[in-house]
């Protein structure tokens, strides 16, 4: 029998814990962006300690539904996901103190305030890596930490709208139109921050340095404008609503059927087109490609064809053939009856932490590792619910963290 050596006991812990297990976090952000972006990290074994304001609300954990039997939001519960959290009145000397002591061995801190009052706080890079070092210290906000936009307060929208991309997003009669999506937040914000600390660490571990991190929102907007705004900075010509290869301006589309669902058609290669065509009873439009000269008539007609039929009676025609034509799911089609869904585990089972009789369905994470694969352990907390269980881990006494909870420290 060949003897486990430790090097391989080493390797089975990591994919136990985790491929992130040797990072430790402490999150100051709140809303959206900086705690999605926490909860990738926490989902790949990354200790992440969520500091609150017991006196704030925070309005994304806050946001009902709630979940039968808890007292927790539905986006507590997922984005509060294998984090522990801690109450800190940042405005209490006692508590910048306690941060201090905390980046000894969190080492990477992710912030969300504006640009400046982690400084007034005490608690900005320059001061902190004075103490630390090899800290990495990420500062997620609207429009980054310099120029003339860096205290404005700011939304998705207002983001998506400065960025250029709602300048030839919507419809040409009506104008730009929501999305009911968080581009900026969790594509733009979320995922640069994870990206961005993730780089910093490989830097650390080259060189033992850490560093500072400025993720902007709007910044990450910028190449959301992809092929149309590369354009734009070579010829100068804007491109328009509906006139644009991607934006309503060819066959690539909605189209709604005869039960007032809606597809979504994206058959931009010429092979794709082609299988379209005879599928639609429409060969007459294959040499006319994808963005024909008559383009107005064309899709008007292929309009009214697809109107002709239910979105499941054209899904039947289109089903295993080269077509990119795919329905609008409703988010129950979606996230609860698709296929797709459940083999990728992209909608999973997490025990409740207040109460391991409950499953809580939540969204999981979209990276996929075959050496450690997740492990959805619980369910959000209650924002400070481990307060005591960490001061006193720091080697506080019971009787000093009463001390200090009566003195405003939480």
């Amino acid at each position: 029998m060949i003897k486990e050596n430790n090097q391989s006991k080493d390797y089975k812990k990591v994919r136990m814990n985790g491929a992130l297990s040797n990072l430790k976090i402490l999150d100051f952000s709140t809303l959206l962006p900086g705690p999605y972006a926490s909860l990738v990290l926490a989902d790949m074994g990354a200790q992440v300690i969520k500091i609150s304001s017991s006196s704030r609300p925070d309005i994304v954990a806050d946001y009902p539904p709630f979940v039968d039997g808890t007292d927790l939001s539905a986006n507590q519960a997922w984005l509060g996901r294998n984090k522990k959290n801690l109450f800190l009145n940042l405005k209490n000397p006692k508590a910048i103190d306690i941060v201090k002591e905390l980046i000894m061995e969190y080492d990477i801190i992710l912030e969300q305030f504006r640009p400046g009052v982690m400084d007034k706080l005490g608690l900005g890079y320059e001061k902190l890596k004075k103490i630390n070092p090899n800290l990495i210290y990420c500062s997620l906000t609207g429009y980054g930490q310099t120029g003339p936009l860096s205290q404005n307060a700011g939304h998705d929208i207002n983001y998506l709208a400065r960025s250029g991309n709602m300048a030839h997003a919507g419809k040409a009669d009506i104008g730009p139109v929501l999305t009911n999506m968080q581009i900026a937040d969790v594509c733009a914000g979320s995922m640069n921050s994870v990206v961005g600390i993730l780089a910093a660490v490989n830097y650390r571990n080259m060189t033992g340095e850490g560093q500072y991190i400025d993720i902007s929102m709007y910044d990450g907007l910028i190449p959301f404008n992809a092929m149309d705004g590369a354009g734009f900075l070579v010829s100068g010509e804007e491109p328009k609503r509906e006139k644009q290869r991607l934006n309503g301006g060819c066959i690539y589309d909605f189209y709604q059927t005869k039960d007032g669902e809606y597809l979504s058609v994206g058959c931009l290669e010429p092979q794709f087109w082609r299988e379209f065509c005879i599928l639609i009873d429409r060969e007459e439009y294959i040499e006319g490609s994808v963005c024909p000269e008559e383009i107005d008539n064309v899709k008007e007609d292929i309009r009214n064809v697809i109107k002709n039929k239910t979105k499941d009676e054209w899904m039947e025609i289109f089903s295993g053939r080269d077509v990119c034509v795919e329905p609008v799911l409703s988010l129950k089609e979606a996230l609860i009856e698709d296929e797709h869904v459940k083999k990728r585990e992209m909608v999973v089972d997490v025990k409740s932490s207040q109460n391991e009789d409950i499953n809580i369905k939540q969204m999981g994470n979209p990276i996929k590792l075959s050496k450690c694969p997740y492990n959805y352990e619980k369910s959000g907390y209650p924002l400070g619910y481990h307060t005591k269980e960490i001061i006193t881990s720091m080697g506080y006494s019971s009787e000093e963290f009463e001390e200090m909870n009566k003195e405003g420290v939480f």
